[in-house]
């Protein structure tokens, strides 16, 4: 098994509520228990190989009709919304085990409308703290 590219690879990230119990579930069937236990196992229970990831990977993609999906998209997916939900590029860089700032650059691409959420958010910003007009004779 690999160690990670750098010390920002071992870290502990929150995940979405609504996958706890689907991951739970996997932990307890599929998975090793303990803080360095394997999450995915190969068919003897030991590390999972590249070559056997591919055919378990191409054959979910078939039942779920995501033949074009590739396993890098999730992670790609997952990252983009977290950029587009506020995620500031540090948050990227640790969710994401990252130690340079140019992958988590990556995620922060505008998506269709962002723009404008952002703009309306610092109008929102604006208006709560703009004071009202004064009339002429100073109320």
């Amino acid at each position: 098994m690999k160690t990670p590219k750098s010390t920002a690879g071992v870290r502990t990230v929150a995940i979405p509520a609504s996958l706890v119990e689907e991951l739970a579930h996997h932990l307890a069937e599929y998975a090793v228990a303990g803080r360095t236990g394997l999450v995915f196992l190969g068919a003897r229970g030991g590390v999972l190989r590249r070559n056997n990831f591919r055919r378990i990977w191409l054959r979910a993609l078939a039942a779920t009709g995501l033949d074009d999906v590739r396993f890098h998209d999730l992670r790609h997916t997952g990252n983009t919304l977290a950029a587009t939900g506020g995620a500031t590029t540090r948050e990227l860089m640790h969710r994401m085990g990252h130690s340079s700032v140019r992958a988590a650059l990556i995620y922060q691409h505008l998506v269709n409308g962002r723009d404008h959420q952002i703009a309306d958010y610092v109008d929102g910003q604006i208006k709560r703290v703009k004071q009202p007009p004064r009339g002429p004779s100073g109320t």
